[in-house]
């Protein structure tokens, strides 16, 4: 049988941003870097080697389950009904064939698997010419979306583009095959937006609380407050995306956080990789404006969040702790943008109020494991049974955080600041409910993953927040 009867009817598939919407070698990378990052760097090295040697490398050290993985349905719509008149279908890949053979295993769609091996790299026009050989000129048609795909379609009889950008399209078009186009162009701006999650800058509003409770507004400390809140903003959203990357495997584990757009395939995994480093950078310029101490402290605040995502997060109790350190970082950043000097009270009120929000955090990802009879869980180091403690935690620290609001009332240095100081005793007391009522709702299961976004979409929470707001601001005014 001559190679052009044997490569008659074969439809060839890329898997990298084709069959599958990712990039396995960012995969592995990032898979390594969150389970083993001295094992990670090492085979980084390996990339002077070339980069069959790097993916090779990043395989053995990486852990990543092929059954989450975000494939295009389209693409394995294509591949079966191609087989069901049939055709016959080979993946063939520049990763790794041992991550190529899971794949292909886990599908069940392909006759055949091609991936590189420890020397061969099956790209461009080395996987041009292995599927001449194997096929004959003209012999296959191949799926793909990148610009080194183009080598490939040049020797194919047919070309199929998958998501590719209109420039890309018109180059297959222009090689004088047959071509077909599949998927979208491009990817939304909105999904960018929604990686950066905006909605969590909410929580850098706290960069302005040394301001309102020194009552010290001027137009310099608005103004710095309002750029160590971008700085912050962006650093946070550097790190959301860094921690998006490191979560992978937990996130498609999840029933909700597999939505997200990197776990979900719907923003290419490299593109996250240039995205987080951008923006750290977009961070420390607006730092360098608000001066040393400000930058410090947004370089302690990356680092330990940096730590957070990659192991911290996966320690008891230490994990809590360190949220709730995270929140006041933001407070004492917000005092040295403006160079004012923060209260004992303010930074032992914050710590312990943010401890109860980081316990019930937990809290509602136990309660939601509860449910689903699932015993631990995926990406923490909690089990079920631990939900009693936690639930006590959140709101045994809860109260103690009004505790020291109350003996705040009673001190000397309030009534520096408000001229009814008595009122303050009102915010206790709606504190006091407040998270009381958090705490119950998360036992119910009625609570968001973050209580902070919860809060800011519960409409008697945005009410107990202006009756708050009410008591200091008459306090203060009165």
């Amino acid at each position: 049988m001559t190679d052009q009867e044997i490569g008659s009817g074969v439809l060839a598939v890329d898997l990298d941003g084709t069959l599958l919407r990712s990039d396995m070698l960012f995969e592995c990378f990032w898979s390594g870097l969150g389970q083993d990052v001295r094992g990670t760097l090492k085979a980084v090295h390996r990339l002077g080697h070339g980069k069959a040697q790097l993916k090779q490398a990043l395989f053995e050290v990486a852990s990543v389950d092929v059954s989450t993985l975000p494939f295009d349905e389209n693409v394995i719509e294509y591949v079966k009904a191609w087989r069901a008149e049939g055709g016959r279908t080979a993946l063939v890949t520049a990763s790794t064939q041992p991550i190529a053979e899971k794949i292909a295993e886990h599908l069940g769609i392909f006759d055949e698997v091609h991936g590189s091996d420890g020397t061969t790299n099956l790209k461009g026009a080395e996987k041009a010419r292995f599927l001449v050989e194997r096929f004959g000129e003209g012999g296959f048609a191949y799926m793909g979306d990148a610009e080194a795909d183009l080598p490939v379609w040049e020797k194919a009889g047919k070309a199929i583009t998958v998501n590719a950008p209109r420039k890309l399209r018109e180059a297959a078009a222009s090689l004088g095959v047959e071509a077909e186009h599949i998927g979208a162009e491009s990817v939304p701006a909105r999904t960018y937006l929604k990686a950066l999650r905006p909605h969590q800058w909410m929580k850098n509003l706290l960069i302005f609380l040394p301001m309102l409770a020194a009552h010290h507004f001027t137009a310099l400390s608005v103004l710095q407050s309002v750029l160590a809140f971008v700085a912050f903003s962006a650093v946070a959203s550097s790190v959301y995306v860094l921690n998006d990357l490191l979560d992978l495997s937990a996130d498609r584990a999840h029933p909700r956080k597999k939505s997200r757009p990197f776990a979900a395939g719907a923003i290419p995994i490299h593109h996250g990789t240039w995205l987080a480093a951008g923006l750290l950078g977009l961070g420390v310029v607006v730092s360098l404006l608000l001066g040393r101490s400000f930058l410090f402290f947004m370089l302690v605040y990356f680092a330990t969040t940096t730590a957070y995502s990659m192991t911290l997060k996966r320690r008891v109790v230490i994990d809590i702790c360190t949220l709730a350190i995270l929140y006041t970082l933001r407070i004492v950043a917000g005092g040295a943008a403006t160079a004012i000097p923060l209260s004992v009270w303010l930074l032992a009120f914050s710590i312990f109020f943010f401890l109860s929000l980081a316990a019930v955090k937990r809290q509602a990802e136990l309660v939601d494991n509860e449910k689903r009879g699932k015993l631990d869980v995926s990406g923490r180091g909690y089990q079920t049974e631990d939900l009693p403690v936690i639930s006590m935690m959140a709101i045994s620290s809860g109260y103690v955080a009004v505790l020291v609001l109350a003996l705040y009332v009673n001190s000397a240095s309030v009534a520096q600041l408000y001229s009814l100081p008595g009122t303050l005793w009102g915010v206790c007391l709606v504190l006091l409910y407040w998270i009381s009522r958090i705490v119950m709702l998360t036992h119910r299961g009625h609570m968001h993953d973050d209580p902070v976004v919860f809060a800011v979409r519960d409409k008697n929470s945005r009410i107990a927040f202006l009756v708050i707001l009410g008591f200091a601001v008459g306090g203060a005014v009165l």
